[in-house]
C-alpha cells in the first residue's frame, strides 16, 4: 500500500463513523481503531439505565406497568443496537402511545444506528400496553421496547 492509499483509507474511516477498520492486501495489512470507541459502549449500558427507574417505581406507579405487561402481552424487542426515537422528528407526535391499537406492519418507533434510521414495525395487531423505553435513550440488541396485548 502506498502512503496515498493509506491517507485515503484514513479519510474514508473518519467520515464513516465506524469504530474499527481492517484492510489486507497481499502481505500488507492495515488496522485502524477509533480511540475511545469502547468507552461509548461502556458509558451507557442498558442495565444501568434500567436500574435507575427501579427506586422511583417504589414511590410512583410509573415503572410498575412495565413489568406486568410481560406476562399478558407480547414484547417488541430491539433488533439492533442504537438510539430509540418515538417520533419521526422532535416536533412530530409519537408513532404510538399506550392504549393505541396497532396493526401488523405499523411503525412503532425508530432506532438510529450508524446514522441510519431503522423503522421498527409491529409484527402482530393489538393494543400497546406499555412503552418500555424513554425517547432518545440508547437501546441494546434484544431490549424490550413495547408490550402489545394481541387481539
Amino acid at each position: 500500500m502506498t502512503i496515498d492509499e493509506i491517507k485515503e483509507l484514513l479519510q474514508i474511516f473518519n467520515e464513516s463513523g465506524v469504530g474499527e477498520l481492517e484492510v489486507q492486501r497481499g502481505e500488507d495489512r492495515l488496522r485502524i481503531k477509533r480511540a475511545g470507541s469502547n468507552k461509548e459502549y461502556v458509558v451507557t449500558p442498558a442495565p444501568q439505565a434500567s436500574a435507575a427507574p427501579a427506586p422511583q417505581s417504589l414511590t410512583s406507579a410509573g415503572a410498575a406497568p412495565a413489568r406486568a405487561p410481560e406476562s399478558d402481552g407480547m414484547l417488541v424487542k430491539s433488533p439492533i443496537v442504537g438510539t430509540y426515537y418515538d417520533s419521526p422528528s422532535p416536533d412530530a407526535p409519537p408513532f404510538v402511545k399506550v392504549g393505541d391499537s396497532v396493526e401488523p406492519g405499523q411503525v412503532l418507533c425508530i432506532i438510529e444506528s450508524m446514522k441510519l434510521m431503522n423503522e421498527i414495525e409491529a409484527e402482530t395487531g393489538g393494543i400497546i400496553v406499555a412503552k418500555l423505553v424513554e425517547n432518545g435513550r440508547p437501546v441494546e440488541y434484544g431490549e424490550a421496547l413495547f408490550s402489545i396485548r394481541p387481539r
